[in-house]
């Protein structure tokens, strides 16, 4: 992770027992924060918070699904994500990968909830079913401005000029704006759809629990109170795997976190992780990371990410 200016944040994505982040983005006086990912070292896990974001991409392809969407970003073109959305990020090929991301509180923009920004504005996106998310084409002219709008509003929080603040609010108002007047609806989301949504975020929450356990398909499908053949089509459908995939990915992804971020040996974060084989846990990471826990962490070093 390249951290670049006072402002800009590391973005280590943990999870609450809902599956909803929660990493603090900003302050409450300024709840707005930048990041910039590498993708090749950590990918995006999927995750949802009460916040907007948006993030464009400034090197190689990202993969980018949210919303029960997926799409391949290039460098350049980005994506707004809305409240509450599930979404994730991964590389789409082997070479690196970057993004600039940033994530804010509709408040910010919006104001009280009694305002004029807020009423006519944010309450109907946040409240619109059909606006799950939105990208953005650089080569379409008013896309185009809601990412320029986007980079003048990083570029300010990164950077800290004096009254950054007024600059940031006032160029995501006009990325909203933008939003707002010309982003299309999707098509009337199914009830089907929405209820296996909240399904799921109640299943990551189970497996966000219990990652570090021995997690079985049947537990996973009881804590939504569904069947297991119920379980394995909700997370086919609304994130493209299954879930004793998805629990390899989580702790894959938890074993990365703790060799970058500790001194733990391999064999140690393997059992914290739900990981009880070392070749087994080998196996599994190369799988999620394209090599071993051992050269992961050597390659992440070099990267300068711990």
């Amino acid at each position: 992770m390249e951290v670049i200016g006072m402002a800009l944040s590391p973005c280590c994505t943990e999870l609450d027992e809902n599956g909803r982040e929660l990493n603090a983005h900003g302050t409450a006086a300024f709840p707005v924060a930048c990041y910039h990912d590498k993708l090749e070292i950590d990918p995006v896990p999927w995750h949802w918070h009460e916040e907007l974001e948006v993030l464009v991409v400034t090197e190689g392809t990202v993969l980018a699904a949210a919303g029960g969407e997926k799409c391949a970003l290039p460098v350049g073109d980005g994506i707004f994500i809305n409240a509450g959305v599930l979404h994730a990020d991964w590389q789409a090929s082997a070479v690196p990968c970057r993004l600039r991301s940033m994530v804010f509180h509709p408040r910010l923009v919006g104001g009280s909830a009694d305002s004029v920004f807020w009423q006519k504005y944010l309450q109907p996106l946040l409240t619109d079913p059909t606006r799950p998310c939105a990208v953005l084409h650089r080569e379409i002219p008013w896309q185009r401005q809601a990412l320029e709008a986007m980079e003048q509003a990083y570029r300010a929080v990164v950077n800290e000029v004096p009254g950054y603040e007024f600059r940031a609010r006032a160029a995501l108002s006009e990325m909203i704006w933008q939003l707002v007047t010309h982003a299309p609806s999707a098509r009337p989301i199914p009830k089907k759809a929405l209820r296996s949504a909240d399904r799921i975020k109640r299943m990551l929450q189970y497996i966000q629990d219990h990652y570090a356990e021995d997690v079985s398909v049947d537990q996973i499908a009881a804590s939504a109170s569904i069947s297991a053949s119920e379980c394995l089509r909700c997370f086919h459908d609304m994130i493209g795997t299954t879930p004793n995939q998805y629990l390899r990915d989580r702790r894959a992804q938890r074993a990365a976190e703790l060799l970058c971020g500790t001194g733990l040996s391999v064999t140690e974060i393997a059992g914290q992780c739900g990981f009880q084989d070392g070749s087994y846990f080998a196996r599994s990471f190369r799988q999620v990371y394209g090599c071993g826990p051992t050269e992961y962490r050597r390659k992440a070093r070099r990267a300068g990410a711990v």
